[in-house]
Parts: structure tokens; sequence; C-alpha cells
């Protein structure tokens, strides 16, 4: 594969919060500990030191979870995470059926590739990808589809709660009308009792040779660690307030919040059940259920029973930066703001914040794409544009003729400045005539432009159908390629697609990656 990147800002299709915490806007600069710049990982890994217990209790779920993988092909070095000299770096996503969309490899090929930047440059120290499972996430919805070569593949079921403790034993339904067969999947879903295992399989199938490791935090040995913030949280509630602080400032320079806090950032974890707590004149409500516990109950389940607690977005970063020596986070253009909206929770409970990292973004160009790019004598920018502009930008391009009439705009602009300078040097109450009657000029030759264009655009009628059929094929329904079409897309036609992907992508280089296909 050959990358020829583009910048991020060219494609149109990122928040402004984003792009501005990628050019390390100064104004951003007190809502993260570190940018995530090679040279500064060093004092990174100074702030990221774990006890040792903490880390042996991590080795101990990692080991026992896969431990319940149905005969893998390999396995990691969990152990490694022992040593007072390893370090993590992380990406996390929902458990989409059959990976989700195109990002989510992505995501976890940018990670690897970090883990590997990280070792030539800090050769003391050793470092591990890891893949945060959202396996406490409850909605469904999110995860229960995706596409394959333009169709939709839907899983329906009357399981509820965390979607990570889901049987996914009943896709084999979606499995026998895949229009190839996926072996991988069939030994994840058919082979496991749990969505969570049968993710950490294909996981582990496609990455483990990489090194990647896949941590289920529904844990009760994990959730342990967790515990002063669960007793935090009931308490005071104190981290709604840094959030709200943080979104505030983030509002007063001009940026949209990704998140808000509750008044209680916990839900309620158990069987099929995954509702929030709210507080109640007893002690404490789960919404939508009869269970109220008192002070006291609550308490004796954060001691006993810690795995019945889940938390929500506002919490579940910091969760995950207290059970693991982490040094990165690498999310996607609505994750990496959030993140900074919660500077004020982590300072709070007095936790580091890990380098806020964008993943690699990526548009792969086969070859015959490439071809008819080259014969319609378009660039890949171009693409990135809505179909409007993009079809008039083309027949700009091929027409020999002007197509725009902004000379005999500007004409008539003179004309009605003298004309307006006559009307009021006789009644100044004759200006509004006039500039009523050149805004009717105005756009009768808006409408006479547009119709040249049509005109026009009829005469290239078959390499505009081509072009448009081209925007659509690498933007399915206007998305991003990354945001719609599923992995299977690429490896059902070429087995090595993702190691071609690990060896072209730069995990460091914050531009849009264009992928294209060697002939």
């Amino acid at each position: 594969m050959t990358n020829q990147p583009l910048p991020l800002q060219a494609t149109g299709a990122f928040p402004n919060l984003f792009l501005d915490y990628i050019s390390q806007k100064p104004t951003l600069r007190p809502f993260y500990d570190s940018f995530p710049a090679i040279e500064n990982f060093g004092g990174i890994i100074e702030a990221k030191k774990m006890d040792a217990q903490s880390r042996e209790t991590l080795v101990e779920v990692l080991d026992k979870q896969y431990a319940r993988l149905n005969n893998p092909s390999v396995l990691p070095n969990t152990a490694a995470l022992a040593q007072a000299d390893t370090f993590t770096v992380t990406t996390g996503h929902q458990l989409s059926i059959f990976t989700g969309p195109l990002y989510v490899i992505y995501k976890i090929i940018t990670t690897i590739n970090l883990a590997k930047r990280l070792k030539t440059a800090y050769p003391n120290y050793n470092f591990v990808p890891l893949y945060w499972m959202a396996s406490e996430d409850h909605d469904f919805a999110e995860i229960a589809s995706f596409n394959l070569f333009g169709k939709k593949y839907r899983w329906e079921t009357k399981q509820r709660g965390a979607v990570g403790r889901m049987n996914p034993q009943e896709l084999g339904a979606a499995l026998d009308i895949l229009p190839q067969r996926a072996p991988l999947f069939e030994q994840a879903y058919l082979g496991h009792q749990t969505l969570a295992d049968a993710a950490r399989f294909y996981m582990n199938e496609l990455f483990g040779n990489e090194g990647l490791i896949c941590l289920d935090a529904d844990d009760r040995d994990l959730k342990k660690m967790f515990r002063p913030v669960f007793r935090d949280e009931l308490l005071t509630g104190t981290s709604t307030q840094k959030v709200a602080q943080t979104t505030a400032e983030l509002t007063q320079l001009g940026y949209h919040s990704q998140i808000s806090g509750r008044d209680i950032n916990l839900f309620y974890l158990h069987d099929q059940l995954r509702e929030r707590i709210v507080r109640h004149k007893d002690g404490f409500q789960v919404l939508n259920t009869d269970l109220v516990f008192s002070e006291t109950e609550m308490h004796n389940i954060i001691e006993n029973e810690p795995e019945k607690l889940s938390p929500n977005v506002v919490l579940r970063p910091l969760y995950q930066e207290m059970i693991l020596p982490n040094l990165a986070y690498i999310g996607g253009p609505s994750e990496v703001p959030y993140w900074l909206q919660l500077k004020g929770v982590f300072a709070h409970f007095a936790v580091p914040m890990p380098a806020l990292m964008p993943r690699n973004f990526v548009l792969y160009v086969a070859t015959p794409h490439q071809k008819r790019m080259e014969k319609l004598g378009v660039e890949v920018a171009d693409l990135f544009l809505d179909e409007t502009t993009l079809r008039r930008k083309y027949i700009a391009k091929v027409s020999p003729n002007s197509l725009d009439l902004d000379p005999e705009k500007q004409d008539f602009e003179d004309l009605f400045a003298r004309i307006n300078q006559k009307a009021v040097a006789i009644d100044k109450t004759m200006q509004g005539v006039v500039q009523a009657q050149k805004v009717r000029l105005m756009a009768a030759l808006e409408n006479v432009e547009k119709r040249i264009r049509r005109a026009e655009e009829r005469h290239y009628e078959t390499e505009l159908a081509q072009l448009l059929a081209l925007k659509n094929k690498l933007f399915p329904g206007g998305n991003l390629q990354e945001r719609s079409d599923n992995v299977l897309n690429f490896l059902m036609d070429d087995a090595d697609f993702i190691q071609k992907c690990l060896n072209a992508l730069d995990p460091l280089l914050y531009q849009f990656n264009v992928l294209l296909e060697d002939e």
C-alpha cells in the first residue's frame, strides 16, 4: 500500500475542538497533561508508575479471562504486565458484532504501532497494546448491526443488560446468511458463552501475534481497586461538579461539550440488568426497578459486591487509568474531546491522565477505484466534498466554457451603485427602491447561472454518473468509509489486508491516511 495523507482540516469531517487539540492550540493546554509526541512519553512513564499488587491482580484477571478461550492459536504475554518496566497503551470500543465499522480495526492498529514506536524510542521499557472491551455497555442497538458489501446485517435478541454478558450463539443465524463463510467468527460466536469472550477470541486471532491484550473490566477483583471512587461518588458526587466546571471553561472558549455528568455516575449491574443509580428518600434506588438500598446496604455492596457497580462515561476513563499502567489512550474525534472534559475529575482523584492520542483515520482506495479516478481526472481530496460541490467543481474543471456570471454580476453591482447615487441625490428614500430592484435582478442572474450549469452538466452525464458512483463506493451513503464498511469487505478479498495496514500506517501522523492499493 502507498499512503498519500491529507490534512485533517481538508476533509471537513472533524470538530473544531479535536482539530484545535491536534494543532496544540495554547488555550487548550490546561485540559490535558501531556500531548502525544514521542519525546513526551519519558515524562508520562515517570508519572504512571503502578504498585506491584495492582499489577499482580491485573495479570490474574487477564489469565482467568484468557483461560476461557476455546482453542486459541496464540496467547499473549500477560505476565509481562507484572513487571515494573512494562506499560500499556490502550484503545477501547463497544463490542460491535463482527468488529463493527472499519475504524475499530484502525484503532487497534494505531495502538499496536504506537507500542512498537515507543519500544524503539525507550528501549529500557516494554509496551503492551491493550484493547479495553466495553463489555459493561448496555446500549445494544449500537452494537447490533454491521455493513457488508452494501447490505446491513442485524442481530435480534431478547437478551438485556451488559452486552458483554450476552450469549452470542444466536449469531449463528447471521453467519448462515453471509455471502461467504467467516470461519473466524463462527469459532468466536458459536464457541463461546459470552460476547466478551467471543470478541476476545477474534481479536486475539487477528492481532495476538502483535502482542495485543484484550481486557474485560467487568470483574470483581478489578472493581475492588475502584472502591474509593465508588464511595466518593455516592457520598459527594464530586465528579459531576468537576465535569461541569471544565465543560463551562470549554464552552467559554467556543466549544461544544460531548458529555455531561449525572447526580450519580454509576449503574447497578446484575444478571440482565444495568440501570442508573439515583438518590432516594431511603438511600439509593435503581431506576426502572423496585430495588432500593439504604446507605448501609450500598456501602456493603461496595465492600463485598463491587462487581454490581458500573461506572458511566464520566468515570469509566478514570477506572481504566486506576487499574492499568497506561501511558496513552487512542480514540476518535469524539472520544479525545470528551476526555478533555475529564481533566478536573482526574485531578480530584490525583490520577495522571494518559496522553490523549487520535487514532489513524483511513480511506482505502482499491486499484479499480484508482483507475477510475485517473480516468476522470479527480483527486482524492475532491471526493470528500459534498455531491453538489463535487459536481460543480468537476464541471468547472472539464468544461471549456465559462459557467459563472461573476463578471456580469460585478458589472451590475457597479451599475446599481451609479443608479443608487443618482436616485438618492434626488430623494434619499429611493435607496430602498433601488436595493429591492437590485436584489430581484441578482436573484434572476443566480437562476440563469444555475440553468447554465445544469445545461452543461447534461453534456457530461456519463462522467458525472461515474464520478458519483465512485464517491458512493468510497463514501457509502455519504459517510466516511471507515465509519460504514466492515473489515470483512476487504479481508474476504485480501487476507493480508490488516498486515498491509499495519505496515502502512504511522501512529504519530495526525493526518487522514489515503491508502492506495498497490497494483
